[in-house]
């Protein structure tokens, strides 16, 4: 799943080329939707999530609406491999989220693990970016946070609901919220088939499968060792757009890399237990294992 998650920057950095980021958006959450609502109707997931539809909403923004906008906005002027590195922090925002939530205890070594990770995000930006990025930064800044709050949202207040369902609603009403956006700023000419084939390939794979298998993976690990997938992505990222899309490795994205995957492994990583003690568990995983 991580390397089906590292996929996505290169086809973005590819569709953004000819596509506005919203029209890239509202094709990624529309045919999404479309391969995954009919799915969870069939099995009856849909109706549950009327009663946990404030949940939905806050997760849709976190996790879709919002950060696949800055995202596809961000890569018009930051590199794939850049992009994909500066997601490798979701593990220490939720590790700050899980702690400040009480669900989470942030001892000495995680405390290390996100000191180290920041000064890998650190690395990242001063050897690695351009004065001109500061925007294109604080998009994928809220693109980071919002990874990290989605999660925790999933597990803490939709453990009841099943994966096609929450997850086919939130891509129909992202959806809906570019749709008026993308009638207006649809390409003058059809794009190229390298565009239309990462476009496919973003909403089928790296979207309607991966999401379901992530949030499988919630409901098995929690939200706090789920966002760790961000541990392989950045490796595939890198890779992609050093490999097919010609992009440099430069000395930042090597030091911010290690840095970042250090502090994330520390920072979420929990010490070995000779008898666990159920009550001693995060609240977030107990709820996520409901599901």
């Amino acid at each position: 799943m991580g390397v089906i998650w590292g996929v996505p920057y290169l086809l973005i950095k590819v569709a953004v080329g000819s596509l506005s980021p919203a029209s890239l958006v509202f094709l990624r959450t529309g045919l999404g939707a479309l391969l995954l609502l009919p799915l969870a109707g069939a099995r009856g997931q849909l109706r549950p999530l009327l009663r946990h539809w404030p949940a939905v909403l806050v997760f849709t923004a976190a996790e879709v609406t919002v950060p696949w906008l800055l995202l596809a906005r961000a890569e018009q002027r930051l590199s794939s491999s850049l992009s994909g590195l500066l997601i490798a922090a979701v593990p220490l925002v939720g590790a700050i989220l899980g702690w400040a939530g009480g669900t989470e205890r942030l001892g000495g070594r995680r405390l290390v693990g996100l000191l180290i990770g920041l000064a890998g995000v650190a690395a990242l930006v001063g050897l690695d970016v351009r004065g001109g990025d500061a925007v294109a930064l604080l998009e994928m800044a809220g693109v980071v946070i919002g990874y990290a709050i989605g999660p925790y949202v999933l597990a803490r207040y939709l453990s009841e609901v099943q994966g096609a369902g929450v997850t086919g609603v939130s891509l129909g009403l992202s959806a809906l919220v570019y749709l008026p956006v993308a009638a207006v700023q649809r390409p003058r000419h059809w794009p190229g088939l390298n565009v239309i084939g990462a476009v496919l390939v973003l909403a089928i794979l790296c979207t309607a499968a991966a999401f379901l298998l992530f949030v499988q993976l919630i409901a098995e690990v929690g939200p706090i060792r789920a966002t760790v997938i961000t541990y392989v992505n950045p490796a595939v990222a890198v890779a992609l757009g050093v490999l097919v899309n010609g992009e440099p490795f430069t000395l930042g994205i090597g030091l911010g890399f290690a840095l970042v995957l250090a502090g994330s492994v520390l920072a979420t990583r929990r010490p070995a237990r000779v008898e666990p003690v159920p009550d001693a568990e995060p609240i977030s995983a107990s709820l996520a294992r409901r599901v």
